[in-house]
């Protein structure tokens, strides 16, 4: 028997087995998008509650004098990048199936893109108006590190990133990029699992190379998070059987070891409480897992709600925003109002990040979003360029071209241009 289901099977049952479960479009995963925000707000968490930084709210509103045990929790809230990487394996699979590389690298464009420059372009007006008043930007204004940001790729090119946020962005394009070659070559369910079974293996010799190079290419500290979220959505969509199983256990052993090195990059400085252990991180990741087990190939795949839907567009825009643009609200409160609490100043700078959110999504997202994926769709197949289609003795005498009906552009047709004249 072959070590993969072959594309065609000979027998009805195995057939039956790697069929998709619906050959409609499927309707929207509510409960993946309710993970979505869940993951989101875990990272706001971190960033307002859970933070190691000593003063981070100003003299006399230190975290862990202030709210203890909601520092304690919110310590672990970093694991939410994380589970956004495990979900973003199960997103993205199924945003690939059916699609050509073109209709994908269109779509995650024509996603990411327009609200990331617009936040960009925000962070950095903010920013500018702040030094016009007398105070200190908490983010780069210069021209230089601005366009340089608005690639989404600042750490690669030396700047520091405007958006703090943006170093999860540029590893996510990474992992589009892996996605697009497969896509290349056809994605499959075979090819889908070899996929996965490769890239864990690569990224385990990548490591024990100690390759640099390797590790900015296969995303060694993350694979394991990437595979298993593509081994879930390849049991929705094809249902659970053993081989997924193996993938999926093989990725999350591996995505749960290295996890020791996330773990270190957050350890608590002394006096400032007790550091993330590996098994608590371990625990609450793999619980996450779990819930997204739920939410796709579980029983949770039939929820619907509007409520969780909405939850999920916007979890993006709030993720842009809420540590660049909400942290600075919630210290202006402080600033403004010092007789506020803490934790008051702090829901302030979420409410106005989940505000801000649903303005950019209903105004950024759902106006320029369109027409960008339109345009960019019909710059992947350009028409003819009707200059070449007219009848003159450089086309009509090419050898290359004597047998075209419509002469295309490239080739010669550059030469062709200059002979026929525009």
């Amino acid at each position: 028997m072959p070590f993969f289901p072959r594309s065609e099977p000979r027998s009805e049952p195995l057939r039956a087995r790697l069929r998709p479960r619906s050959a409609v479009a499927a309707p929207r995963l509510a409960a993946v998008d309710g993970l979505r925000l869940l993951a989101a707000a875990a990272v706001a968490a971190y960033h307002y509650l859970g933070t190691p930084t000593p003063d981070f709210w100003g003299k006399g509103r230190d975290l862990p004098q202030a709210a203890p045990l909601l520092h304690a929790v919110s310590g672990y809230g970093w694991l939410g990048v994380e589970a956004f990487f495990l979900i973003s394996g199960f997103v993205i699979c199924m945003s690939c199936w059916g699609r050509t590389p073109a209709q994908f690298a269109v779509s995650r464009i024509a996603r990411l893109f327009p609200l990331y420059w617009t936040v960009v372009v925000l962070i950095v007006l903010v920013g500018s108006l702040a030094v016009l008043a007398g105070q200190r930007s908490g983010a780069p204004t210069d021209l230089r590190t601005s366009l340089g940001n608005l690639t989404m790729i600042p750490g690669p090119l030396g700047l520091r990133a405007t958006d703090g946020v943006a170093w999860t962005l540029w590893v996510e394009a990474r992992f589009y990029l892996l996605m697009g070659g497969l896509l290349l070559v056809g994605l499959t369910y075979r090819r889908a699992v070899a996929f996965g079974f490769l890239w864990l293996t690569l990224a385990a010799i990548g490591r024990e190379l100690h390759s640099a190079v390797l590790d900015e290419f296969l995303l060694s500290q993350y694979t394991g998070l990437f595979v298993t979220g593509i081994a879930l959505y390849l049991m929705h969509r094809f249902g659970a059987n053993l081989l997924l199983w193996l993938l999926a256990g093989f990725a999350w052993c591996y995505a749960l070891t290295v996890l020791h090195d996330r773990v270190a990059e957050h350890v608590v400085p002394a006096g400032r409480g007790a550091s993330p252990s590996w098994p608590v991180s371990a625990a609450v990741l793999t619980g996450f897992l779990l819930l997204l087990a739920l939410a796709g190939p579980g029983p949770l795949r039939g929820v619907r709600s509007r409520v969780l839907v909405v939850a999920g567009a916007l979890t993006y825009p709030f993720y842009l925003v809420h540590q660049s643009l909400g942290v600075p609200v919630a210290r202006g409160v402080l600033k403004v109002l010092p007789g506020v609490g803490l934790l008051p100043a702090v829901a302030s700078g979420l409410a106005f990040s989940l505000l801000l959110a649903a303005g950019l999504d209903r105004w950024v997202d759902r106006r320029l979003g369109p027409p960008l994926r339109r345009r960019l769709t019909a710059a992947m197949d350009p028409a003819p360029d009707p200059r070449l289609e007219v009848d003159h003795p450089a086309i009509r005498n090419c050898l290359y071209c004597q047998n075209s009906a419509v002469h295309k552009p490239g080739g010669c047709a550059q030469e062709h241009l200059a002979e026929v004249g525009s």
